[in-house]
């Protein structure tokens, strides 16, 4: 399939259908408005699109899917520009639908728990409104990513260990197809057996198979008690055997982080965190019941310290447990300020938890082989970690390019995946042969079924598709 040859440029009788669409205040070919969504927050090259465009309603979405459709014209849907694979650039141009102006909460059903959303809200704006419920939406990658983004990348972050990733939390959707339809996928029974499971079909395809724009999630209740731990270790590989081990106690943290000995230092001198410039986990635990989380405090102390903690402390100040998860959300931006003029090259990959000390071995002898700089931080509980390259030049690029592909291949021998929240998006598309084989035929048999023009975000998730751009 070579999309790039079947697109037709953007005319602009498009452009005076699509205003009549979406209205004159919705849509945009200013330079300005097209450069901010010409690039997410990863190292990947940006393009521009020729048009953006803020539909309001699933209709328009609809509309304009249609029209780009018969005139085999690619669209990218774009969320918030958070994601860090490429996933939402718009690499063959054509139309950026961006969902931002679709925010609403349509209906909060918590005798069901769940709630009903457009798909531009921001996960934390949802999850402040729904406090005053007493529930909350799981998922947390940390950056305010839109519902629709995570949905379409499958986002998961610290809380997946207990709760799952979005495709845990979300029970039906409506999606628009390529060629204008609108569908419902899924129900609002928490129990479903009827059919094809098209629900997941949609969550994780980036934008390929389909736009999302209404989606109903899974809420739980806010726990009435939360506690932080942080223990420090001597090393790193004391501390990824620890998380096999409290993984394998029967403990169930609701979050729990593995951050090398440099973030530690980045965040106690940036933050002020009492942090050790030791390898550290963070770990979070909730309980309904005040003695429940005592125990598992408890437990969770015997483990560190057997496994040779150099200082552990819990707290259940809830103050403090916010400032302790502020700084982790933010690493990522403590680390840019912290190398002024470099960029940052992300790997995130994932294993069973069995094979977690291996991973990480391997990751350590790549940085002392190669003699490179790399920092690693990680969602451990889940097997997941992310090494983060910083580079300044095409060398340090190219070698930062190399070690990560050293690093994802020793992940697939290891039973792993090539990216376990990122979503595949552009610099991973080389890899999808090595991990799927023949069922790759089978998805680009069902993208050929649902988008046979190709025109629903070209470029990510097949090889062919992205020859000639960027890595």
């Amino acid at each position: 399939m070579t999309a790039a040859l079947r697109f037709s440029p953007v005319t602009a009788e498009l452009i005076d259908y699509l205003t009549g669409v979406v209205g004159t205040d919705h849509i945009s070919t200013a330079r300005a408005d097209r450069a901010l969504h010409a690039r997410d927050q990863s190292q990947h090259e940006a393009h521009p699109a020729e048009v953006v465009v803020w539909p309001r309603t699933p209709e328009q979405i609809a509309a304009v899917l249609k029209a780009a459709n018969d005139q085999r014209v690619p669209v990218t849907a774009w969320g918030v520009g958070t994601g860090l694979e490429g996933n939402a650039i718009p690499i063959f141009g054509g139309i950026l639908m961006s969902l931002e102006r679709m925010t609403r909460i349509i209906a909060v059903l918590a005798d069901d728990f769940q709630v009903t959303v457009e798909p531009g809200i921001g996960h934390k704006d949802l999850n402040q409104h729904l406090t005053r419920y007493g529930l909350f939406f799981p998922p947390d990658p940390g950056a305010n990513a839109t519902v629709g983004g995570m949905l379409a990348n499958n986002a998961a972050g610290i809380r997946t260990v207990k709760y799952g990733a979005s495709k845990d939390n979300v029970l039906r959707m409506q999606v628009a197809l390529a060629d204008g339809r609108l569908i419902t996928v899924g129900s609002r029974s928490v129990k479903q057996s009827s059919g094809y499971d098209l629900l997941h079909l949609f969550v994780g395809s980036e934008g390929t198979l389909g736009v999302i724009t209404e989606a109903t999630l899974k809420l739980v209740p806010i726990p009435s008690y939360m506690s932080a731990v942080v223990a420090a270790f001597p090393t790193v590989e004391a501390a990824v055997e620890t998380v096999v081990a409290v993984r394998g106690s029967g403990l169930d943290p609701a979050a729990l982080e593995l951050i090398d000995a440099s973030h530690t230092r980045m965040l106690r001198e940036t933050e002020g965190v009492d942090l050790e410039d030791y390898p550290t986990l963070f770990m979070e635990f909730h309980a309904a019941q005040e003695a429940s989380l005592d125990y598992g405090l408890e437990a969770v102390k015997q483990i560190c310290e057997g496994m040779g903690a150099i200082r552990f402390r819990a707290t259940t100040d809830t103050a403090e447990r916010r400032r302790l998860w502020h700084a982790r959300h933010h690493s990522y931006e403590i680390m840019v300020r912290s190398h002024p003029g470099k960029r940052f090259f992300i790997n995130d990959v994932a294993v069973p938890i069995s094979a977690y000390p291996s991973l990480i071995r391997y990751v350590e002898q790549i940085k002392r082989e190669f003699g490179i700089t790399a920092y690693m931080i990680g969602h451990a509980g889940d097997g997941n970690v992310h090494v983060e390259f910083p580079f300044s030049d095409e060398a340090e690029y190219a070698r930062a390019v190399e070690c990560n592909g050293l690093i994802v291949l020793k992940t697939l021998e290891l039973g792993g995946t090539a990216t376990g929240e990122h979503g595949v998006g552009i610099g991973k598309t080389r890899y999808m042969e090595r991990e799927h084989g023949p069922a790759l035929d089978v998805m680009r048999a069902i993208k050929q079924t649902l988008d046979p023009n190709g025109i629903l975000n070209p470029g990510k998730i097949f090889p062919e598709m992205t020859r000639g751009h960027p890595p």
